[in-house]
């Protein structure tokens, strides 16, 4: 037995065959629990850490289970000839997955014991203790910084900026591999400018070469009234092709790579 084996965390949702969130064909495991309520987020269920009941096409669903590290490797190693033609993997998600560090960090060294790359998709929010726990068994840190604007940050989210900005900067000389993502949301950070300043934080960060530009959906809306909650952002439609385009263009003055999509 492995000293991992039965530690226990609480997901959501296991996705195979992702082809996003890092290199590769993926599993992506969603953790349940965020230290951040982003209005645009497309996962509501996973920002509770409690498990909880969502109607869906009007039957309830429960959202959340209890799992240990050695039931979701069962799960992820079906995939491996698929990880090895593909350099593909592992990926955690959530929600937060730092906020269930214990269990993120002992999911990502099972994976590295079987010879699986690792990926996590973070907002660094979070004590960088926690952080460090993860980082021997990382390959990718695919970080979201949203904006360089504490108070429209806090606006958006229900939490400012200053520990994520500090945490990308330990990352950018501690993490394997750094990746900035930004989610461009209409009304809060699609501008040329707010763009072109996450775009100069992330240039600055030593090791940092790359950028990705998500472009805001509402493939989660519906989740909203299914968790009795209110979707807020209901008429911001998403970013045109010309317009992230655009965005590209002023982030590649850089000198990052850019890229649209995740």
């Amino acid at each position: 037995m492995n000293w991992y084996d039965d530690i226990k965390g609480r997901i959501f949702n296991i996705q195979r065959f992702s082809i996003h969130d890092g290199p590769g064909v993926r599993t992506i495991v969603f953790l349940k629990g965020c230290a951040l309520r982003c209005r645009w987020c497309c996962n509501p269920e996973s920002q509770s850490s409690e498990i909880e009941t969502m109607i869906t096409d009007g039957k309830a669903k429960t959202v959340g289970q209890d799992i240990t590290v050695k039931e979701v490797m069962q799960e992820v190693v079906r995939d491996m000839p698929y990880y090895r033609r593909s350099g593909g993997g592992l990926t955690l998600s959530g929600g937060e997955c730092l906020c269930q560090a214990d269990f993120s960090a002992a999911l990502l060294a099972a994976a590295k014991d079987m010879g699986i790359n690792t990926a996590i998709e973070s907002t660094a929010c979070m004590e960088f203790e926690k952080i460090e726990k993860l980082l021997p068994y990382l390959d990718l840190y695919l970080m979201d910084i949203k904006h360089i604007n504490s108070e429209k940050h806090k606006a958006f989210t229900k939490r400012d900026n200053k520990l994520i900005l500090e945490n990308a900067k330990k990352l950018a000389v501690s993490a394997k591999r750094l990746i900035i993502r930004v989610p461009v949301v209409p009304t809060f950070n699609d501008t040329v400018q707010e763009i072109t300043d996450i775009a100069r934080f992330a240039a600055n960060l030593p090791n940092v070469k790359e950028i990705h530009l998500l472009p805001y959906h509402r493939l989660g809306q519906d989740k909203y009234e299914g968790l009795g909650r209110e979707y807020t952002l209901k008429e911001i439609t998403p970013p045109g092709k010309e317009h992230m385009e655009k965005l590209a263009e002023a982030a590649r003055q850089t000198g990052l790579y850019v890229q649209i999509g995740g």
